[in-house]
């Protein structure tokens, strides 16, 4: 038993069942045993790899798209650059580093990372030291300058809670319990769920909700800023429209494991619904979604993808050859990962969207 699941049953048997929220946020920023506070979860020796670690492509193109988007807003001489959740700070280094020669964004551009890990800070301002990034717990204290933010894989780590529709306009909500010492599963008495109101016409007995209210809270705050101050968002991530089905999982060495086995020594994450975030950010525009591989297609990854096998061989071209594949085929990343952006009402949307 993981020291932080002896402190989950012990809490369980003192106060009762706990939300899939609460069991997430624990599991994941607990001060002393949570998942991000004391390790790289990144990469071959981590639990997971993200686009950024795949391929140096992903993250120039989105910094050449998030450039463009700021000539296209006009060119504001100081700027919000934000990152939610940055990692090690790999995609933002190669953001910066493709528009380095976009005149004038660099001299504007001031630097700010949201990121909850003291651990994953530290890596963050070693890889960005040039760049002079700012540290923020929350967007709420990142200055009221224009923004331009980018989220990857950010949203899909924020705590869901889980409803399954009981009849009528009842939901049970599904809590974390105790049994024989071990963490698992119950559900709650039945009731109406505010929250869900507008799903009861696309759901039915039996069907499982995630509802994800921070996700929605900080769509509302990225969406309040756009619209005042203007600039675009980037949320890159895996999920859908709308949620439907249990999506809950935990990720440990590359693999699926049990969420409830280890508390605090797995990743936890849920699908993302784009649908309830783009519908938060009002009164700022969403943009229709768009596939990774589409997305990453019209912005010209095949042509950097070629550029930079010209300089490769053997096992280096083969890997490169890989990464490509992974980023954008349809079997990999390309469809289940998706992107929305946020803009201004009336204002074009950023290069790889359709209005």
């Amino acid at each position: 038993m993981t020291p932080l699941k002896a402190r989950l049953v012990q809490r369980i048997g003192r106060t009762g069942p706990m939300t899939l929220a609460d069991y997430m946020t624990e599991c994941l920023l607990h001060p002393e045993h949570g998942y991000y506070t004391r390790r790289d979860p990144l990469g071959r020796a981590g639990d997971f790899v993200t686009a950024p670690e795949i391929s140096q492509m992903f993250g120039e193109l989105l910094g050449l798209c998030l450039a463009q988007t700021w000539m296209d807003h006009g060119a504001p001489g100081e700027f919000a650059l934000v990152e939610l959740g940055p990692g090690r700070g790999t995609l933002m280094a190669d953001a910066l580093r493709a528009t380095a020669g976009v005149p004038g964004f660099h001299d504007a551009l001031r630097l700010h990372l949201v990121e909850a890990s003291p651990h994953l800070r530290t890596l963050q301002a070693e890889t960005l030291a040039g760049a002079a990034p700012q540290f923020h717990d929350t967007l709420d204290t990142i200055p009221d300058l224009p923004l331009l933010l980018v989220a990857n894989e950010f949203f899909d780590a924020l705590p869901i809670r889980q409803f399954q529709r009981a009849g009528g306009p009842s939901w049970r909500e599904r809590v974390v319990g105790v049994r024989d010492d071990d963490l698992v599963l119950g559900l709650a008495p039945p009731g109406p769920v505010a929250a869900l109101e507008g799903r009861l016409a696309d759901t039915h007995d039996g069907q499982i909700v995630e509802h994800n209210a921070p996700a929605e809270a900080i769509a509302a705050a990225i969406g309040e800023r756009i619209a005042r101050r203007g600039g675009a968002a980037l949320i890159v991530d895996y999920g859908d429209t709308e949620s439907i089905g249990d999506t809950f999982q935990a990720i440990a060495a590359h693999a699926h494991a049990d969420p409830f086995h280890a508390p605090g020594e797995a990743d936890l994450t849920a699908h993302v619904a784009f649908g309830p975030i783009a519908r938060a950010a009002a009164p700022a525009k969403a943009s229709p979604l768009v596939t990774q591989g589409v997305f990453l297609e019209r912005l010209g990854v095949t042509g950097r993808a070629r550029a930079l096998a010209r300089r490769l061989e053997g096992e280096a071209l083969d890997a490169h050859v890989a990464a490509h594949r992974r980023l954008t085929h349809p079997d990999e990343m390309g469809n289940l990962f998706k992107l929305l952006a946020i803009v201004p009402e009336g204002s074009s949307l950023p290069p790889g969207f359709a209005d």
